[in-house]
């Protein structure tokens, strides 16, 4: 095992997610805090044993120090070099790579390009205004806050110490027979609001008047969750703002902060409503069945996916899943990746992932055992989930959820029963993008690769356009008939 100089930032991030100081870790690994200092900021590599060391300290395997961070900004890159502006300056995978590991240089190579790609939908979007003689407002450009805020959950692995303790905490004080009127009454006792129902937002709060008003078309398990997503607002603001101090690098807008806000109060919502320890063996003895544990904690599927990412405490982790959401459009509107699969940032997905299929067969589980074009395998799990604020002429809103973990781990989930996991030749081959996938015999390609220009034959015709034909010896005239033999 070989002394790493870019391992310091997550030696940092696990150390602050225990909630260690510099010192307190220092002193268990036997070091000085300067020395510790030099090497979370890559000043100093971190030596094989006292990365052995730090694992057993912070109770974590020793891949839990893998550098993500550089293969992700790698893959960013990998993604916007695959553009077709770049098409006449191509640069080869050993350029970006060569890139990624200047942190600084890539920062502001994906800036730029975010800057860019706002300009230019919010061009496009003008225009389009214009072409149609509409009012100008409400030009919607790219959802760079959500970016930001991706990354920060990303950087967390999804896991906040902070947030889960204080929703234990929390959750002695409430009546789990009847958790609605529990939080209701947690909120007029210890907050001073008072929950009142009407139509309108899903969720108002009145600060001065102290009211809490939820939508009376909610499902309960919807109104479970906003009771608890206030009650994070509420309790664990210092917590919130602790958080969002620390990530203050990565959120460069108000609406950033903003949102990120919003998140962590969803994350202790979760948190609150499925106990962490509780949810994780009630996880492992029902095989991760995601309808029995909606069931049992009175949640919707959604939430259930969410929570089964954040099962990353040191010493009592679950099986390591990533999420997506899409709509029917393709449009990803939430990613986490908690398996090491890349989600496209600036293009389209792949239309093989299962999330896609979810469509054909709204309400009804799907199942994928499916391979990256690197050989990487996972196993995942989709379904489509209907979301509805009205009444009958109020439009409902279809969106597909997916999960999915490696497929070493696959064998511990209900849904893998009845696939030879082994045999990953049978596997739906899947990629990132079309841009970024290698794999020419696709049918389903949209776009050409980056590693190959586009070439176009007139007399040919492959599996999609973008395919090249294979050579195939003539059967004689379409119009020739075929020869039955005679019957005897």
């Amino acid at each position: 095992m070989r002394a790493s100089s870019h391992l310091g930032a997550k030696v940092r991030s696990l150390r602050r997610q225990q909630n260690l100081s510099q010192t307190d870790l220092a002193a268990k690994l036997e070091i000085s805090a300067s020395y510790l200092n030099l090497i979370e900021h890559n000043q100093r590599p971190l030596p094989a044993h006292l990365l052995v060391k730090a694992a057993q300290v912070l109770g974590l395997g020793v891949d839990s120090f893998a550098d993500d961070n550089e293969s992700r900004v790698a893959a960013d890159l990998q993604e916007i070099f695959g553009d077709p502006m770049f098409e006449e300056h191509p640069l080869t995978t050993g350029d970006v790579r060569e890139l990624a590991t200047n942190p600084s240089a890539s920062r502001a190579v994906i800036a730029l390009y975010q800057a860019y790609r706002s300009a230019l939908e919010s061009t496009r979007a003008l225009a389009s205004k214009v072409y149609d003689g509409s009012d100008f407002l409400g030009v919607d450009p790219a959802h760079l806050p959500s970016e930001e805020v991706s990354d920060v959950i990303q950087n967390h692995m999804n896991y906040f110490a902070e947030l889960e303790a204080a929703a234990e905490v929390i959750s002695t004080e409430l009546d789990r027979r009847d958790l609605y009127h529990s939080m209701i009454e947690y909120l007029r006792n210890r907050h001073r609001v008072e929950v009142v129902l009407g139509r309108g937002a899903v969720r108002r709060f009145d600060r001065d008047k102290r009211t809490l008003a939820l939508s009376e078309l909610l499902t309960p398990s919807s109104r479970n969750f906003q009771l608890a997503h206030q009650i994070g607002f509420l309790a664990t603001q210092p917590v919130i703002e602790a958080i969002i101090k620390r990530a203050q690098k990565n959120l460069t807008t108000p609406e950033s902060v903003t949102l990120c806000r919003v998140a962590l109060a969803n994350y202790f919502a979760a948190a609150l409503l499925m106990p962490y320890d509780d949810f994780l063996r009630t996880a492992e003895e029902m095989r991760y069945d995601v309808e029995l544990l909606q069931h049992r904690y009175d949640v919707s599927f959604e939430q259930v996916c969410h929570r089964l990412t954040t099962m990353r405490k040191p010493g009592a982790l679950g099986i390591p899943f990533h999420f997506v959401r899409v709509d029917i459009a393709g449009n990803i509107s939430k990613r986490y990746s908690g398996t090491g699969i890349r989600f496209a940032r600036f293009s389209g997905s792949c239309p093989r992932w299962d999330v896609h299929a979810a469509f054909l067969t709204p309400e009804r589980i799907r199942t994928q055992l499916s391979k990256m074009p690197d050989g990487t395998a996972y196993f995942c799990v989709a379904r489509t989930v209907r979301k509805s604020f009205g009444g009958y002429r109020a439009p409902d809103t279809l969106m597909a959820v997916g999960i999915g973990c490696p497929v070493r781990d696959a064998r511990k989930l209900v849904y893998a029963e009845g696939y030879d996991l082994e045999n990953l030749d049978a596997a739906v081959p899947i990629g990132t993008s079309c841009r970024l996938c290698e794999r020419m015999d696709c049918e389903q390609r949209a776009f050409p690769p980056l590693q190959h220009r586009l070439t176009i034959d007139e007399n040919v015709r492959g599996m999609s356009f973008y395919a090249p034909a294979g050579i195939e010896e003539p059967i004689g005239p379409a119009t020739k008939k075929s020869r039955r033999p005679r019957a005897t």
